[in-house]
């Protein structure tokens, strides 16, 4: 090996590949490759084109053109239809197995320039973003120049707009089938679950807000020609607004789990609302002077920087130790609270805080007993704990539709449940009494994070409502208690 060579290899190539879904696409799908750039072709890894079990000659023409082309083509038929979205979760699995980085939805039909490939490839090559979304709404009037009719024109002005309000987005069309993927994004995101219709375009990109990776838009012509269209507008209406609703009602706390159980180590976002429990919590602290405070399950300590901005002296103690954590508190300690508080969390503390982490672990009464060890003479415990016995689980259990959620009272990660009785009778085992005990109603702000005003108005009515209803009957609406504690 000569001197030059050490060190000098090049950093391997991006490998990517092109999915053309095709449904009965005979007579596009020849013109369709051939205007992939002649250029951009070189850069392909792979070409395949997924035939969803047509009725016409479109795989014929697959492996016809195959023959004769440069393109590294594969060309596959299905035996039975699995509809736009199953054809796309077979693609995309295929771009995963075969260990490409980067994939590009292509359809058949044509509709879609293949000619501005390299455009809505650029962005993921640079490291700019996870997905690419061709947009024809970003130059104004191209859209109704390139022969969109003006029903779906309207429709999907109307649909993008609702969905960027819902989500909190603010793409310039939802409704593009022109798209680009980093493989790797894919993974982090369940799309085989999706929905096998044509909806699947607007779940995988909810999938990709929730798993927070970078959305970007790119202008593409319009083109309209004699394809057929296979989209119900109704329904498919109704099936995007189903899935942006869903999607927020998860961020909420509401709808189905993604999954696992057990130990959660995921960082729990501060609620910064006065309205939530950490609000009220910091309500509490706030009225105590200076203090030696224990925040246990402290998670990504965010919550405990603010604490400790009030200058108080804050240690924290959780599971995982968060990146960042050692800048905004005193002192961190690892531990798992299943096996008790360890030595090195210290004691005779003025404050301990326990914020939605009874809940997490299998023997609360351990736990709380320990934590009662760990008290100064004086010492307060601030504890908030979820409802089990808030309207939305109990309407999931008497349905028979009981299961985990994401997050709120049926969160993943919760080993335990209370109600405000049983929790209550923890507190006495414990040699605690209620200096003064407060509920908290559902996190319906959470509704206004997409700016809308129309939203945001709609919300705040919500939540007034909300806190009205808990104040009335405050087992069934609530949907957190928090409880001062002190020593009997």
């Amino acid at each position: 090996m000569t001197s030059e060579g050490v060190g000098s290899a090049e950093p391997a190539a991006v490998r990517i590949g092109v999915l053309v879904v095709a449904y009965n696409a005979a007579t596009t799908l020849r013109q369709t490759l051939d205007r992939i750039p002649s250029d951009f072709r070189d850069q392909l890894d792979h070409v395949l084109v997924c035939d969803d079990a047509s009725v016409d000659e479109t795989y014929e023409i697959g492996l016809e053109y195959k023959s004769g082309s440069t393109l590294p083509l594969t060309v596959i038929k299905h035996v039975e239809n699995l509809r736009y979205g199953g054809n796309q979760k077979f693609g995309y699995r295929w771009a995963i197995e075969e260990g490409l980085d980067i994939v590009v939805l292509l359809h058949g039909d044509g509709q879609y320039a293949p000619e501005v490939m390299e455009q809505i490839v650029s962005p993921l090559m640079t490291g700019e973003a996870d997905v690419v979304m061709g947009s024809r709404m970003m130059k104004r009037g191209s859209a109704l120049k390139g022969g969109m009719p003006l029903y779906k024109y309207v429709g999907n002005r109307i649909l993008t707009r609702f969905q960027n309000a819902v989500t909190g987005a603010s793409l310039t069309e939802w409704h593009s089938g022109y798209r680009a993927y980093r493989t790797d994004a894919l993974r982090d995101v369940p799309f085989a679950d999706y929905s096998n219709d044509f909806d699947f375009d607007t779940e995988i990109i909810l999938g990709m807000l929730a798993a927070r990776k970078r959305i970007v838009e790119v202008p593409i012509p319009t083109y309209y020609g004699d394809e057929i269209c296979y989209v119900n507008g109704m329904s498919y209406a109704r099936d995007v607004a189903v899935d942006v609703l869903r999607h927020r009602a998860h961020q909420m706390g509401f709808g189905g789990s993604t999954g696992g159980g057990g130990v959660d180590t995921a960082a729990y976002e501060v609620k910064h609302s006065p309205h939530s429990s950490h609000g009220q919590l910091l309500t509490w602290l706030t009225g105590i002077p200076s203090a030696s405070v224990l925040d246990v399950g402290c998670s990504d300590g965010l919550f405990a920087g603010l604490v400790r901005s009030m200058g108080h002296h804050v240690v924290g103690v959780d599971l995982v130790k968060h990146e960042g954590i050692g800048q905004r508190i005193d002192a961190f300690v690892e531990a798992d609270l299943n096996q008790g508080l360890p030595t090195e969390a210290g004691s005779g503390y003025d404050v301990i805080v326990a914020g939605d982490v009874l809940e997490h672990v299998i023997d609360p009464d351990s736990l709380m007993a320990d934590l009662v060890s760990r008290l100064g003479d004086d010492g307060t415990i601030l504890v908030s704990i979820p409802n089990f016995g808030h309207w939305y689980p109990r309407l999931r259990t008497a349905s028979g539709n009981f299961d985990y959620d994401q997050r709120g009272p049926l969160d993943r990660g919760h080993v335990r449940f209370f109600t405000r009785r049983s929790f209550e009778r923890l507190i006495a085992g414990a040699g605690l009494r209620i200096v003064e005990r407060r509920t908290v109603g559902s996190p319906l702000d959470v509704l206004e994070r997409g700016g809308n005003p129309v939203i945001g108005r709609v919300a705040r009515a919500a939540s007034a409502v909300d806190r009205a209803a808990v104040r009335v009957w405050p087992t069934l609406f609530g949907y957190q208690f928090l409880y001062k504690l002190e020593r009997v």
